[in-house]
Formats: structure tokens, sequence, C-alpha cells
């Protein structure tokens, strides 16, 4: 593989940042029109979030199936399918007649969707030079809270002036990136040449020994991770609208500009991980870093400019530690599967955790409080996620992802 960053590297990566963008503007619409769907069907917050939840547990279910395909069939078809049929199924909850309609379009939309986060973590491993794919993986990440703020300039016009519905026709901006996928995008030759050498991927290989126990503690931290992230990102407007008495504008704006903000900390984070510190570690300090700074944010901030400067700072360290994430799940697997150990231990535990999280937060609010009921069911979470980091291996950054594959299948078979 080539050591230089430039040519197609850096093309690939670009295309894979803007598509992944893209897609995660065309998901986090939903959330910013929550309020909004609840007024019109008369929702309470908990029933809001149980259709959230019912959603995230359909698209779940979906995503392990199309991560299979992506190792078995390759990156390039699944990836076109995941950008074509997101754009398709998020403008069509513009016409959804119903809870249930609305529920569907939304699980199905998740599991397509969603497809973006395997597909485009297994081609920037596959492709990047292995001095710079850590720090790559982690800018990458920096698509999430992009397509959030790119979802908040949209809501602040379009939920302001004509409504929820017409909000999600956005989802139709992302279909050009289809053909540039098409174009301008390979089939990466380490997933050629897996399928043509080794056998197809299976699901049973991620329980094999010495290779479960990593993908459950995987598994089991982004859970926890997401349980914290879903709660916190969905229920956030309804938080400022309640509790902080902020308009529609208002909160939209700043929770765009407070992810705008924060992607900063995804770029930090990356660059630790990648030149300072191992990403295990820069993992286990953001993640603290962040949960204390949600506790802060609920409790302490009350005017417009003192929210906006805590949840910027809070969303550095909090989200901002899934670029790091992201890249050391897509390292510690076999090419063969790796699309479907990110499928599984990434994409299930964050389908499933969102599923769980919004709900179960909000049932506890209901209960006990917005304070009390989301600090400590979204605080505490998003600690004992990364605790959980400290058991897995401090892996040293920049060694090619075969070497990774030849010391972890090692440290399997001594520790077996």
């Amino acid at each position: 593989m080539t050591d230089s960053l430039r040519g197609y590297p850096l093309r690939a990566f670009i295309i894979c940042l803007i598509a992944y963008t893209t897609a995660q503007m065309d998901l986090a619409l939903f959330g910013y029109a929550v309020p909004a769907i609840r007024a019109e069907f008369g929702l309470s917050l908990s029933e809001v979030m149980a259709v959230v939840s019912t959603a995230f547990l359909m698209g779940g279910a979906l995503l392990v199936v199309l991560g299979w395909l992506a190792d078995r069939m390759g990156r390039l078809p699944l990836f076109q399918f995941s950008l074509l049929g997101s754009s398709v199924l998020v403008a069509l909850i513009s016409v959804a007649p119903g809870v249930m309609t609305l529920t569907a379009l939304r699980g199905a939309s998740i599991a397509v969707g969603g497809l973006s986060y395997p597909i485009t973590g297994a081609i920037i491993t596959e492709e990047m030079p292995a001095r710079v794919r850590g720090f790559m993986m982690g800018l990458l990440q920096i698509g999430y809270p992009l397509g959030w703020a790119l979802a908040s300039l949209w809501s602040m016009w379009l939920l302001t002036e004509y409504g929820w519905r017409q909000l999600f026709w956005v989802g139709l901006v992302s279909l050009p990136m289809v053909w540039v996928v098409r174009r301008y995008l390979r089939e990466p030759p380490r997933s050629i040449a897996a399928r043509s050498h080794e056998a197809p991927a299976a699901l049973s290989e991620l329980w094999a020994k010495g290779t479960r126990e990593r993908a459950l503690t995987l598994f089991f931290a982004q859970f926890l991770f997401v349980w914290a992230y879903a709660a916190s990102i969905f229920l956030f407007p309804s938080f400022l609208r309640e509790v902080r008495a902020l308009d529609v504008f208002d909160f939209s704006l700043l929770i765009g500009a407070g992810n705008a903000i924060g992607a900063l900390g995804y770029v930090l984070a990356a660059w630790v991980g990648e030149r300072v510190w191992t990403r295990r570690n820069t993992v286990v300090l953001w993640t603290l870093l962040g949960s204390l700074l949600f506790q802060v944010l609920v409790w302490v901030p009350e005017s417009f400019s003192q929210i906006l400067i805590v949840y910027a700072l809070m969303s550095m360290f909090f989200y901002g530690s899934a670029a790091v994430k992201f890249a050391y799940l897509a390292e510690v697997f076999p090419t063969r599967i790796r699309a479907l150990a990110m499928a599984c231990c990434g994409s299930l535990a964050v389908t499933l955790g969102s599923a769980a999280g919004p709900y179960s937060v909000s049932l506890a609010i209901e209960a006990w409080g917005w304070h009390i009921g989301y600090a400590v069911l979204v605080g505490v979470p998003l600690g004992l996620a990364g605790l959980l980091y400290l058991t897995l291996d401090a892996l040293p950054s920049g060694l090619e992802v075969e070497e990774i594959e030849n010391r972890v299948g090692k440290g399997a078979m001594l520790n077996g």
C-alpha cells in the first residue's frame, strides 16, 4: 500500500467525508423535528421516545444483515445503496400519515443510512497510509457534528417557516453523492483480496475464542456510550424548550453552532490518539471529561451564551471521543469481517443504545424531573463506557492493519 496521502487516498477520504456528512444530516433532521412531531400527533415525551426507540430497534436488526453483505458483496455496491435508499426514505417521512408509518420509515432510514458508518470506516481503514490512518479516521467522524450543524441550518428555516414535514425533503439533497461514489471511488484492494483468498464473512467468527471477548467489550462500551449520546442529543431540544424556554430558532441555532464548534474536539482527539497517546487511553480521557461537562451543562448554565459555551465544550469531549473509538474499532478486526464487526459492535450497538437510552431517560425525566433524570441516566452510563476501554489493548498507533491483526491474534492465543 502507498505511504502517501496524496492522490487516491486523499480523494477517497474527501468523498467518504462528504457522503458521511450528508448521511448524518439526513438522519439528524428527525432530532430537530421531535418537538413538532409531538405537537402534531399529541404524544408525550416518553411516547415520542418510544417511536424513536422502536425505529432504532428495527434499524439495528437490518444493519447487521447489511454489514454482512458489505463484506460478501463489496464496499461500493452497498455504499451506493446506502446513499440512495437513505435519501428516498428520509424524504418519504414527510408524507407519513400516522405514527406507525412514521416509525417504519424512520427505522428503515436508520438502517440504510446508518450503513455509511461501517462502509466509510472500512474504506478509510483499508485505503489510508498506516502513519495517518487513525488521524484520518478521526477526521472522518467530523461528519457527524457537521451533519447535525447542516441539519440545524435547514431546520432554522424550514421548521420556522413551513413545518416539520417539509424539513424531510432535505433528504433528497444528498442524492448526487450516489453518482460521485460510483464514478470516483474504487473497491479497496484489501477487500477484494480478502474476498478472493479467504472464506466468506460469517457472524460466528465474531464469537470465536479470542475474538468474542474483544467484540463483547466493544459492543457494551459502544452501547453505553450511545445510550448516553442518543438521550442527550434527542432530548436536548425538549430540554432547551421546556427548561430553558428557548424557541425553535434559538435551540436549532444553539445545537448547530455547538456541534460545529465541538468538531474541533474530534480533530484534537484524533491527533492525540495518533501522535501523543494511544487511542484507548484517549477514549477514556475524552469520555470521562465529556461526562463531567454534561453534568455541568444540565445543572449550571441558564443564558443562551452560557449554554452555548458549555455545550460546545461538552461536544468536544463527549461527542469527540467517537473519533478515536471509530478508528480503534475498525483496526482490531480482520479485513474479511471488518464491515460485519463494525456493523455488530458499532452500528448494532448504536441502534440498540439509541433505542434504549432516549426512552429510558424520558421515563426517568417524567418520574424524577429533568435535572435528576437527565443527569443520572446520561452521565453515569457515559462514565462506565469510558472505563470499559481500560480492559482493551493499548495498541501503538501507526501500524499496518495486517500487523495489528497479527498482534491482536497472538494476544488472543496467549490469553486463551
